[in-house]
């Protein structure tokens, strides 16, 4: 409980981007954009993927899982950021801020597990071309949608079982653009250090294997590739990888700075603007990563377009 002369806080006010609202309404123009294309790009692949034949395989089947939690991920957050631009500034409940957070958690373990499905995905279709269809079966490529979603569901909820029995005193200023677990923990009157510890393994599990597991692929699928014998071959395998290799490396780039930069104490207020690498620039990419060099996709978009011009 907070002491007596202290006032419980009940909401938090975000400062977003302060030093820059002299340019608030350019500022605002871009993520705006940023942020519907971020929606197009990532609906065209759900639709497209759901409703087209030639799409229908376990590469595909993850990235629309994929182009889901970036939407989700991205509607948590860019949304009331554009208004706290707008506002130079905004308050939000303290219920809503951990709320927030919570969605935020199960977006990102959620990429992180189905980008390591995806690894699996690739090293089955480079080093096992043959076992590939009876190994990733509809039924397993099911399971493991599912569980991808499911993990963060299941172990999120320990730490915010703990994260709602904080208490705020006095302070409510957080100097972020959306409610990230550093920036509100560092305003709490309790102690933080199992929570912290919690966080800290649940990222073991749901960010660090996943990753580690990411890394194994591709050495495998590495080693595969340079065994083939000709340059062509080379390239050819390499190109059906590059796409998701990219996203591994926008996503886990920007968690790991993010994460090395806080653990060693840096300011809060510079890891906000590492923070839009992964809230805007990451989910922004992928679509455009996976459309522009999928064959499949660019085929399709044009068999689309040329439908539309003989109507």
């Amino acid at each position: 409980m907070c002491e007596t002369n202290q006032t419980e806080v009940t909401e938090f006010f975000l400062l977003g981007f302060q030093s820059f609202y002299h340019l608030k309404v350019l500022i605002f123009i871009l993520v705006l954009l940023v942020y519907i294309v971020i929606l197009m790009g990532n609906l065209l692949v759900v639709i497209l993927v759901s409703t087209n034949d030639q799409l229908q395989i376990p590469m595909f089947y993850f990235l629309k899982h994929l182009a889901l939690v970036d939407l989700m991920f991205t509607t948590n957050i860019v949304p009331n950021m554009l208004y706290i631009i707008l506002m130079e500034g905004g308050k939000i409940t303290t219920t809503g801020c951990f709320i927030q957070y919570y969605i935020h958690c199960i977006a990102i373990y959620t990429q992180s597990v189905i980008l390591s499905v995806m690894s699996f995905d690739r090293y089955m279709a480079v080093c096992h071309p043959l076992r590939y269809s009876s190994v990733l079966s509809p039924r397993l490529c099911l399971h493991l949608a599912f569980w991808s979603w499911a993990a963060g569901f299941f172990l999120i909820p320990c730490e915010f079982i703990l994260i709602f029995q904080l208490q705020f005193c006095d302070s409510n200023v957080i100097d972020h653009f959306f409610c990230d677990f550093a920036p509100f923990l560092t305003l709490s009157s309790s102690d933080t250090n199992i929570v912290r510890w919690q966080d800290f393994m649940i990222s073991v599990f749901l960010i660090f294997l996943p990753f580690l597991f990411v890394i194994l692929s591709y050495i495998c699928i590495f080693i595969t590739i340079l065994m083939i014998s000709t340059a062509a071959g080379r390239r050819k395998a390499f190109s059906t990888c590059s796409s998701h290799l990219a996203t591994v490396s926008t996503h886990y780039g920007a968690l790991v700075t993010i994460y090395i930069f806080t653990a060693r104490g840096d300011d809060l207020h510079e890891n906000k603007w590492r923070s839009l690498l992964y809230t805007v620039i990451t989910p922004f990419i992928n679509p455009l990563l996976y459309s522009l060099r999928s064959h499949e996709f660019r085929k399709i978009l044009k068999q689309l377009t040329q439908r539309r011009k003989r109507k």
